[in-house]
């Protein structure tokens, strides 16, 4: 199957990108759900959270301090050192 994503950042610098490869299963793994802190994304995570769940995923709540910057460096080292997955979401 092929997917195009469209990329927000600058067009000027164009670059083929690789997708992560999809997990199998959920049960068992560890998803990271990461709030950027933009309103109600906690709303659209909470859903995740409970299909998730229910599937028989682990879940981590992460939060990044502002939704105007990347999310810190050492938020960033976490959640790829203690998730399988991660899904990032905002909702306004």
């Amino acid at each position: 199957m092929s997917l195009t994503v469209l990329d927000p950042g600058d067009e000027r610098m164009a670059s083929e990108r690789r997708g992560a490869d999809r997990l199998t299963q959920l049960s068992g793994m560890v998803i990271g759900l990461l709030d950027i802190s933009k309103a109600r994304g906690d709303v659209l995570l909470d859903s995740f959270e409970r299909e998730l769940t229910a599937r028989g995923a682990t879940v981590k709540r992460y939060r990044k301090p502002t939704f105007a910057r990347p999310a810190p460096p050492d938020l960033r080292r976490e959640i790829a050192e203690d998730c399988n997955a991660v899904i990032e979401a905002l909702a306004d």
